[in-house]
């Protein structure tokens, strides 16, 4: 039975590219569905992309789970995959609702909409999907879900070009603003002693605390991160958890070896084939070994190419066949 699954392309929230057309992109290459492709936060952008009549008028209200469901707007569907905010209410056809984001389930935000959207969501049916089994943990004892409600199937990680003689120290700053602090003045030092500089990809918050310092570096947004990746020899990794490593994935693809602070999610993901250090006081160290050791470097620009393809477009499209699979079955 070749299933009729419709993806809603909003609700990527990757700096690199948009995962959910990687993720289309590599199920129509599968053969083994066919897609419908949306938009239930923009306009379509493409001629495969279908129109979903009333959206402007239909959004507000799929906050909050309610208005048409996704069946009466579309061609018949067997499953419905959306990862935004926007979450229609089902009829008869299954949704799946990819969770990336922990940062509106943590303790200071939990009654944050997501919350109370996710739950209600959970309580009708939906199939929640978390990035890797440290998430599912922390979704399940937040929505307060079974486990049968929650699965795990990691994102899309968008395809990146080999990066050729990067001479960048690169650290993206997800939610670790204060891990950042800490160790920015040693990775400044450490740049500046190979001839290097240090390029801080975080958010413009973060990005102001680090200028104020007044040391020689770089800070970049979001949207810069692949630019950033393609000249980078190192990148450091400092997060909070909260979001899935993607960026870190992409260096490893990119063959950039990949320091990071651990953390569950890390731990998971990325050990083996990123460096995983527990203190602030070890990072620089590590940072340091990474830069200046081609035997090293060897073992970990192997290591990365070998993790990363777990990760790859087409990979996720075969786990999430899967998961579409089971899902519709159950539902019958």
């Amino acid at each position: 039975m070749t299933l009729t699954v419709g993806l809603d392309l909003d609700g990527s929230l990757e700096s690199l590219g948009n995962s959910m057309i990687d993720l289309a992109d590599a199920l129509a290459a599968t053969n083994e569905c066919a897609l419908v492709r949306f938009r239930t936060a923009s306009r379509p952008r493409g001629s495969d992309e279908a129109s979903l009549r009333g959206r402007w008028l239909w959004a507000p209200l799929w906050r909050y789970g309610r208005g048409p469901s996704l069946e009466r707007l579309l061609a018949p569907l067997d499953v419905v995959h959306v990862a935004g905010v926007m979450i229609p209410p089902p009829r008869r056809v299954p949704v799946v609702v990819s969770v990336d984001d922990l940062r509106p389930l943590r303790s200071e935000s939990r009654v944050h909409q997501r919350v109370v959207q996710l739950r209600r969501a959970a309580s009708r049916g939906a199939t929640l999907v978390a990035s890797s089994r440290a998430a599912s943990h922390e979704v399940r004892d937040v929505l307060g879900v079974g486990r049968a409600r929650v699965v795990v199937v990691p994102p899309a990680v968008p395809v990146v070009a080999r990066t050729e003689d990067g001479r960048d120290l690169v650290v993206n700053v997800t939610g670790a603003a204060a891990n950042l602090l800490a160790v920015i003045d040693g990775l400044v030092a450490l740049a500046s002693a190979r001839g290097a500089r240090v390029l801080v990809i975080a958010s413009e918050s973060v990005g102001q605390r680090v200028r104020a310092r007044g040391l020689a570096l770089a800070v970049r947004s979001r949207r810069d991160a692949r630019e950033a990746l393609g000249v980078a020899r190192v990148v450091v990794h400092l997060s909070d958890g909260a979001r899935f490593p993607s960026f870190a994935l992409a260096a490893l693809a990119a063959g950039v070896p990949t320091v990071a602070r651990a953390t569950p999610s890390t731990r998971e993901l990325l050990e083996g084939a990123a460096v995983l250090v527990d203190g602030d006081d070890e990072l620089v160290g590590a940072v340091a070994e990474a830069w200046d050791s081609e035997a090293r470097r060897a073992i970990l620009v192997a290591a990365g190419h070998a993790r990363a393809r777990d990760f790859a477009p087409a990979s996720a499209a075969r786990s999430y066949l899967t998961l579409y699979r089971e899902v519709v079955e159950g539902a019958a």
